[in-house]
């Protein structure tokens, strides 16, 4: 190994890193702690989780703005930024590569946001640990709660730091960058069973039956909902946003000029292909109106979806949130290709899709398939003399 490679991962401000996610947990804690000081341990246990999957939600919000202001190298190094805590610490180092190139990806802003990220990661990485410890606690107390949930949740975000390691130390590289994006949402999805199911037992509440063809419906709908956001995570980890300026054609066509081949090919570096080659603008292109496309699939299934959900009178809070976190995307990703990508629009993107997979779990969490009626017996037919 190099010494530029070993440069890529100093361990020596790790504990210092930690302990700053452990003060940012704190105050989560103690909230929870005060709200529910006359209440039961399971209770504050839910409130908890309910908390770190808004947490969560937030995190994966600023992660989206840590990338789209180009900050994700703001310190090039993991998981401190030039072997310090923060960067105060690295002042000289970063104005240095500030002057170098002052528009470049190491500035004290992309720094700062580069680091507040990290500390809010491992804040929430604090929070899932400690839900998994108070879980395990009320294992033989509470048998309908089960630990299994949060220690695998513990395990994700654990994979999840990994993966934010290798974004920064392989430079952006777009297939890490979108699983670390991948990551985000499944740990919204772990987190928000646990939320849904706890609430259901502190309240009482069973689950909602569902046709089976209804909660196929929402099954299917969550399955192209998580599709799409991969999708759209390609995109944005491209920079293919901008390949198609104009709707609802795309370069004054309906079918412009695509290379899919190139677009999709997975394992290669930030903007070129594995042969070392730069990536065609038709590339670009095939990854913006691929998931351009699938859009439009997902916003039907969606609308069918909400209207199957009204017209049976089930899950309408739900529904509703769908209804309207649909209408957002369509907004939001009109908003970016028509009006060049506005941060506010891309953010917002981003944590409608987050937003959607999270009330789709919700929906599925909170529901079952109803069970069959029992067929009814036959009556013997009379038999005249």
């Amino acid at each position: 190994m190099t010494s530029t490679q070993q440069s890529l991962y100093d361990l020596a401000p790790l504990i210092e890193v930690m302990a700053l996610g452990a003060a940012i947990a704190l105050g989560p804690l103690a909230w929870v702690w005060w709200r529910g000081r006359g209440g039961t341990p399971v209770r504050r246990l839910q409130a908890l989780t309910v908390l770190t999957l808004f947490l969560t939600f937030d995190l994966v919000m600023f992660g989206a703005f840590t990338r789209l202001t180009d900050s994700g190298l703001g310190c090039p190094d993991w998981p401190g930024c030039y072997g310090n805590a923060s960067p105060v610490g690295a002042v000289a180092e970063i104005s240095a590569a500030q002057q170098a190139m002052p528009t470049g990806p190491v500035t004290h802003g992309k720094a700062w946001v580069e680091m507040i990220h990290r500390y809010l990661a491992t804040g929430v990485g604090v929070l899932i640990i400690v839900l998994t410890v108070g879980a395990w606690r009320q294992r033989g107390r509470t048998p309908a709660l089960s630990p299994w949930w949060p220690t695998a949740t513990l395990v994700w975000v654990c994979l999840q730091g990994a993966f934010g390691a290798l974004t920064v130390t392989m430079k952006l590289f777009p297939a890490i960058v979108t699983l670390h994006l991948i990551g985000g949402l499944v740990l919204l999805v772990l987190l928000c069973v646990q939320a849904v199911r706890q609430t259901q037992m502190t309240q009482g509440v069973a689950p909602v039956a569902l046709q089976g063809g209804l909660r196929w419906l929402l099954g299917g709908a969550a399955a192209l909902v998580a599709l799409q956001s991969v999708l759209g995570g390609w995109v944005s980890t491209n920079y293919a946003v901008l390949a198609c300026t104009t709707f609802p054609q795309c370069q004054g066509s309906w079918w412009p000029d695509m290379a899919f081949a190139e677009g999709f090919q997975v394992w290669r570096a930030l903007g070129v292909l594995q042969d070392g080659s730069h990536i065609s603008f038709a590339a670009l292109t095939a990854i913006h109106y691929v998931h351009r496309l699938a859009a439009y699939g997902v916003l039907l299934v969606l609308g069918l979806l909400v209207w199957r959900l009204a017209r049976a009178g089930q899950l309408r809070d739900q529904a509703r949130w769908l209804a309207g976190l649909s209408l957002l995307q369509f907004v939001t990703g009109l908003s970016n290709v028509v009006l060049d990508w506005p941060l506010v629009a891309a953010v917002l993107h981003t944590g409608g899709a987050a937003a959607l997979i999270v009330v789709l779990t919700w929906a599925l969490a909170a529901s079952r398939t109803m069970a069959g009626t029992a067929r009814a017996p036959s009556i013997p037919k009379r038999v005249s003399a």
